[in-house]
């Protein structure tokens, strides 16, 4: 028994030997294989250059703070001198709770769900002239299935209607095939990009301040930004001279300037241009050979009652000037307005003035992304062809249009007055759009301080409101300023019952913040 337990302990031993001597090999091999390992194929340093150049202020770094911020809220009621996150950054109405239209999302339904438009509760349910509208639109859809892709353009008879309603809008023809529909205008922006940039010697015109999206998509397709600087002292003014004066020097650096971008109403600076001035932008660009890329997607959005929205294409039909004269496209989307479906991603853009040709590389570029989705083209199609008097829902629609306006216009006023009251504040009026782009006159303390954390001024409030009262805005040099001025970019978009909190709690904060760093 003896001589059994010692043989065991011995091959016991002898296991425990041959299993330290496996370990001490393998240790030796993984500390070799380390020493040789080959770098990640992917490295920071490695990407696509045209990545890093890319920015986009609205989603940028302090949106990422305020949604730590408010997860910290979730985790611990309490944890933050707030009890919630008020995202002023970005124009995304329904996420601060503005109700969708009613007749739009009854036709959106009866289309994902045709099987219930003939049951007869549906008619107790739905308003007749959306069942109507819904069987319109299934009526043009192969297979009636809002599943299916489409045209690469987008289904032709929603163009058809889109076509019909720009042609009412603007009182002069317009045409199905120079209709595309896309997934909300960003992508038919990057489109244009595409066709237009072909290396960093092509150059877009943009405003400054500028929506992010044109600066980074001409980062991401390899061209140049050629900055023209809006007027602040003339509310934002576009004048016509700057812009020459930027073209000449662009091309004196060897730029070639293919396009100019103007956004009306302004975005994030709310100015509507007045009919004389786009004349001058209409003619400029056919002077110089520019295609006018207008981004012309808050045009329901006007809140003063001397300005009124007219597109490109209007103010060059009036002007004499067709087709063969002047290449324009036009951006619409139904994110904005009174409608604010950002999530469903619907929009199109109208190209007119293209050779058949490079025409036939648009749709080539389109037929890539195969078509956009399906409900955001309804939707589109809706946005230009809402109902009409005589309608059944004619009433509940034009109320729940007007009210949203309407709100939005007292909205903009009330934050309008509550900057301008603030110390070293001063805010233009919000004529369109969803913002409000004031100018921060900040003390040479707080500059300082901002400096020693490497940080831009306008950044540095921003950051500071957000700790102090949960309100997210958008340091305006995520847009482009004026050097040496600091701009916040702030929505009009929280609920209005919300906006007196909201201005007492700004007003508490800058008081405190301008006490801190007075020099």
């Amino acid at each position: 028994m003896r001589r059994f337990a010692a043989d065991r302990a011995r091959k016991l031993i002898g296991s425990v030997q041959r299993s330290l001597s496996f370990s001490s090999v393998v240790a030796d091999s993984s500390s070799s294989a380390a020493s040789s390992r080959t770098p990640p194929p992917v490295t920071i340093d490695t990407i696509n250059p045209k990545v890093l150049k890319c920015e986009y202020a609205v989603r940028g770094e302090i949106v990422t703070h305020a949604q730590r911020l408010q997860e910290e809220l979730q985790a611990k009621s309490g944890s933050h001198p707030f009890d919630e996150i008020l995202y002023c950054n970005i124009g995304n109405p329904q996420s601060l709770g503005q109700q969708p239209i009613t007749f739009f999302r009854e036709v959106l339904a009866l289309c994902d769900h045709p099987s219930i438009l003939d049951r007869d509760e549906t008619h107790a349910l739905f308003s007749a002239d959306a069942v109507a509208r819904a069987w319109q639109i299934l009526d043009q859809i192969p297979g009636r299935a809002t599943g299916a892709y489409s045209h690469s353009q987008g289904i032709k008879g929603l163009r058809d209607t889109i076509a019909a309603g720009i042609a009412d809008r603007d009182g002069f023809p317009a045409k199905a095939d120079d209709i595309f529909l896309t997934d909300g205008a960003s992508p038919a922006v990057h489109m244009m990009m595409q066709l237009l940039l072909r290396s960093e010697n092509d150059g877009i015109l943009c405003p400054i301040p500028q929506y992010p999206l044109y600066s980074a998509s001409i980062a991401l397709h390899g061209g140049t930004l050629v900055p023209y600087y809006l007027d602040e002292a003339t509310g934002w003014g576009l004048e016509v001279s700057e812009v020459k004066k930027q073209v000449e020097e662009a091309r004196s650096n060897g730029i070639v300037v293919r396009a100019i971008v103007v956004i009306n109403p302004g975005n994030p600076t709310g100015q509507v241009l007045a009919e004389d001035n786009q004349r001058e932008i209409v003619e400029f660009c056919i002077k110089e050979g520019l295609v006018l890329l207008a981004d012309e997607v808050y045009q329901e959005n006007i809140y003063v009652d001397d300005k009124k929205f007219n597109s490109f294409k209007k103010i060059s039909r009036s002007m004499g000037y067709g087709e063969e004269d002047i290449t324009l496209v036009s951006y619409q989307s139904v994110s904005k307005g009174y409608y604010g479906e950002c999530g469903k991603r619907g929009g199109y853009m109208e190209v007119t003035g293209f050779s058949a040709d490079v025409r036939e590389q648009i749709y080539k570029v389109a037929s890539v992304n195969l078509c956009s989705n399906i409900s955001g083209q309804i939707l589109a199609s809706l946005v230009m062809n809402p109902p009409k008097a005589g309608d059944e829902s004619f009433d509940s629609f034009s109320a729940e249009k007007d009210g949203i306006l309407s709100s939005l216009a007292r909205r903009a006023k009330t934050l309008e007055d509550a900057f301008n009251s603030l110390e070293g504040v001063t805010c233009n009026k919000a004529e369109g759009a969803m913002y409000l782009f004031p100018c921060l006159h900040l003390p040479r303390k707080a500059i300082e301080a901002a400096k020693a954390i490497k940080a831009a001024p306008d950044a540095f409030y921003a950051h500071r409101l957000l700790d102090a009262t949960g309100i997210v805005v958008v340091p305006g040099s995520g847009f482009g300023q004026v050097p040496g001025t600091w701009h916040i970019r702030c929505t009009i978009l929280p609920q209005e019952e919300k906006i007196p909190s909201i201005v007492s709690h700004l007003t508490a904060f800058h008081q405190a913040f301008m006490d801190e760093f007075r020099d």
